[in-house]
């Protein structure tokens, strides 16, 4: 699925003469242009072509309606070309581009083209598919024109945006409109929910990655998603703020290859009507806490399960998503101011957001075909793996983490939490290794799968 993403731009000098609500009168008001911010702009705006390699499994029943269902699963692997077009953003003259997890992420070959022709390899330093951004070095660039980054907590609805970028392939591209949102925390994006900047400006596909930017010429987010039926612009677009991707620009040129999240043991739920009503709230604001992990930050500041959070470092938090926004730009080992209410009482304590402790130790294992079939790779769960791994924050035991690409019936899946073998309780990798020894021809396994109980049986 392409996600597209537009580069909108906030002009403001426009809005001193349309702000009046008058007929223009004058030559200068009528020739009115976002000519001179395009020109700003679009150089640092690059189109992405990227190739990876997937493997797709060929059945000889694949266009027959009754075999195709009944030896699902079944017929030989073989390795295939997938491409995707995208845009990006380059925010410093070195090289280094923006772009979008779902259009790099994971290709082994990245072609950039700039908007004067010039073509560069680029290779993946860093990407995150719950944000879906990725950040991109070009081989060999230097002296490039670069877009600086707006502070997104800035922009308010209303603002005029352009975006830019290169939608069907047909060449850069510039949409005009306005931030019609902010705060928009509900869409699936990625690996999970993300917090966005929602603009009327027209996205297609291959705007993915491309620039927001203002009437100065800055960054404002990276055009991400729309909400469409027919794959084509309805006017609903979502862009990540530029305040995360200042964020994710740091940790590359720290060096990092993965973003690295604050953690925040704790999980909660957005206050609506009902619950406002229940804990004697005037309206529905904040998020309530329903559960602590023991070595939580939040813990340690002396929160507790049933407190509302109403804000972190000074901004309003009225999801999950939004804290977790917030904490991101924050950082590790960093302190932010928390407000809250406790039993109607307000409360403002100070929170050390740290790293996710790596206790117990992951263990990671792996078995081959002859212990499980085609495969299998586990790890015990700790607070790390929760937040690599969007797990409940009291999710605990053993996670599958792999599976065997060999595996031409897969029994379990990445992201199942092994509950037992055989009728013998999984408590850690040393219990699956044990099980799996003992375990005959015949097998019985209990799982976790997006909280929902399972068993399956078969014969290894």
């Amino acid at each position: 699925m392409i996600r597209i993403l537009t580069v909108v731009l906030t002009l403001l000098a426009p809005l001193a003469v349309w702000a009046e609500d008058r007929v223009p009168t004058s030559q200068a008001d009528i020739s009115l242009s976002f000519a001179p911010v395009v020109k700003t702009a679009a150089p640092a705006v690059v189109n992405i072509y990227a190739k990876r390699v997937v493997q797709t499994r060929v059945s000889p029943f694949a266009n027959d309606p009754f075999f195709r269902d009944l030896f699902r699963g079944q017929g030989r692997v073989v390795p295939r070309v997938q491409n995707s077009l995208g845009s990006g953003v380059i925010v410093s003259p070195d090289g280094l581009v923006v772009s979008n997890f779902h259009v790099v992420g994971e290709a082994t070959e990245i072609r950039v083209v700039l908007n004067d022709r010039r073509e560069y390899d680029a290779t993946v330093v860093l990407a995150d598919e719950e944000s879906d951004l990725a950040i991109l070095r070009m081989d060999g660039a230097t002296d490039l024109p670069a877009l600086s980054l707006r502070n997104s907590d800035e922009v308010e609805v209303g603002d005029l945006v352009l975006a830019i970028g290169n939608p069907f392939g047909i060449g850069q591209t510039v949409s005009s409109g306005i931030v019609s949102g902010l705060a928009r925390s509900g869409v699936h994006v990625g690996g999970g929910r993300g917090y966005f900047i929602q603009t009327d400006a027209a996205i297609n596909p291959g705007n993915s990655g491309g620039a927001l930017v203002d009437g100065a010429g800055r960054l404002v987010g990276i055009n991400t998603a729309i909400l469409s039926r027919s794959g084509g612009s309805n006017g609903i677009g979502f862009a990540i703020p530029a305040n995360l991707v200042r964020q994710f620009i740091t940790q590359a040129e720290r060096g990092n290859d993965r973003f690295v999240r604050p953690w925040a043991g704790v999980s909660g739920q957005a206050v609506d009507a009902a619950l406002a009503e229940a804990l004697g709230l005037d309206r529905p604001v904040g998020i309530v806490l329903n559960a602590l992990h023991p070595d939580s930050p939040f813990g340690a500041a002396g929160l507790q399960v049933g407190d509302v959070i109403l804000s972190l470092g000074g901004q309003e938090v009225n999801t999950p998503q939004e804290m977790m926004f917030r904490m991101a730009l924050t950082g590790e080992n960093a302190s932010a101011e928390v407000a809250g209410l406790r039993d109607g009482d307000p409360f403002v304590t100070t929170v050390t957001l740290t790293p996710p402790p790596e206790v117990p130790a992951r263990d990671l294992r792996q078995f081959g075909n002859r212990a499980f079939p085609g495969g299998l790779e586990v790890s015990n769960i700790n607070p790390a793996v929760v937040a690599e791994h969007n797990l409940p924050a009291e999710a605990a035991g053993v996670l599958v983490t792999g599976i065997g690409q060999g595996n031409t019936r897969p029994v379990l899946q990445p992201g199942d939490i092994l509950l037992g073998i055989n009728g013998a309780r999984i408590n850690d990798t040393g219990d699956v290794d044990r099980a799996l020894r003992r375990a005959g021809d015949r097998m019985s396994i209990e799982y976790l799968r997006n909280g929902q109980r399972g068993i399956v049986s078969f014969r290894r």
